[in-house]
């Protein structure tokens, strides 16, 4: 077992649709997804309050849910594939870049190596370094760094089989059902759901910053949180969910962040998508997927490219990108926040569907080319 905590992500129907067109499905296979078949929502008293059925066939495909070291072993396998379509990846590690020429399409790194590219496409996550560059001139340097949402997350990866002595009625809460469940109550909730065809169960527990016990503004990934003072802030909540907290071999805790919506996302041969374009909040289930989203945009707006296109080629074609990307990720964005309140605000961005229609939104969605013909079509009527 990877002992890396909080390391489970879901990926969405709008995105394993995409993702099953790739035809990978032999490696992905192997990254062992759970499928999620039930969303559950409840009070603190255990009233389920909200049970919805996941239906695959209404979107596609079904929500996902994968240990992330294995759904990167799948990608990587298939981007370094010689049977794939396109030239296998050469991957460098440990690289840290310190600076990008956007316009040149050139990269430096920390030992001075340099790499020049047709494209550069910044995925270098919430502190991206590739964003500094990309909105230099155009934004003032502080409004493009990640900012506090006011909730932080305390993260534990459990073995199933460790927990089915536990003392809970199987209606409320069965750690084998393919089900993800939310009990919120108090300012904060707690999200448990299976991964691994049901070997682990991963436990995200969300509190308002001013309720914390413990220092999260400086927090990584990696750093550990305290069981004690977790058990502290969730007192109020029943007694199996704190005896959940107790099988955790390791807990992580750290702020949750996210970035405003940025003027732009491309300059000269240079893109950022994932995090570093539209980092969000995890109450949506949308961070991944919309990165899955951008990957696939990318592939079909490249599509066809010669092997020595200009740069207005490289211009224009990132212009269409951020066209079909922008106001669907920056809605998600603004969505997810309004999700957390009230620990967070939305601002003066306007949000009218509520979350049965947002459903809809995030999960039908039929491509980057055929959104942004439907986004032109429905402007053009207005």
């Amino acid at each position: 077992m990877n002992r890396e905590v909080g390391a489970l992500l879901s990926l969405q129907p709008n995105a394993q649709k995409i993702v099953n067109g790739w035809n990978i499905d032999h490696l992905l296979s192997a990254a062992r997804p759970t499928a999620e078949r039930k969303f559950k929502i409840l009070n603190v008293h255990g009233d389920i309050k909200m049970n919805i059925d996941m239906d695959d066939t209404k979107y596609g495909a079904d929500r996902m849910v994968y240990h992330r070291q294995d759904l990167h072993t799948a990608l990587r396998e298939a981007c370094m594939s010689t049977s794939l379509p396109g030239r296998p990846a050469n991957i460098i590690t440990s690289s840290k870049v310190i600076e990008c020429k956007c316009e040149e399409g050139l990269v430096v790194l920390e030992d001075g190596t340099r790499h020049q590219g047709d494209l550069v496409i910044g995925a270098d996550g919430i502190h991206s370094v590739i964003r500094k560059a990309v909105t230099a001139g155009k934004i003032a340097s502080a409004s493009v760094e990640p900012k506090p949402t006011g909730k932080s997350a305390y993260r534990l990866l459990l073995q199933t089989k460790d927990i089915l002595s536990l003392d809970v009625d199987a209606k409320i809460f069965d750690p084998r059902a393919q089900a993800t469940t939310m009990m919120m109550g108090h300012d904060k909730r707690v999200i448990m759901g299976p991964a691994r065809g049901g070997e682990l169960l991963g436990i995200v527990a969300l509190v308002p910053d001013e309720r914390m016990h413990e220092d999260s503004a400086d927090n990584t990934w990696t750093t550990a949180g305290s069981l004690d003072k977790l058990l502290d802030v969730y007192k109020d909540f029943p007694g199996w969910i704190r005896e959940l907290f107790r099988f955790a071999p390791d807990i992580a805790l750290w702020q949750l962040r996210d970035i405003d919506p940025l003027p732009n996302w491309t300059k000269g041969r240079t893109v950022i998508i994932g995090d570093a374009a539209h980092a969000m909040l995890p109450t949506q289930g949308q961070g991944a997927s919309q990165s899955i989203e951008d990957a696939e945009a990318l592939q079909a707006f490249f599509a066809g490219l010669l092997d020595t296109p200009s740069l207005q080629d490289i211009q224009e074609r990132l212009e269409r990108f951020f066209e079909a990307r922008f106001d669907r990720a920056s809605l998600i964005q603004a969505y997810s926040r309004q999700q957390a309140a009230p620990a967070t605000e939305i601002g003066s961005t306007s949000i009218k569907l509520n979350p049965a229609e947002f459903m809809n939104y995030n999960c039908d969605y039929p491509g980057a080319v055929k959104w942004l013909e439907r986004q032109r079509a429905t402007k053009s009527l207005v």
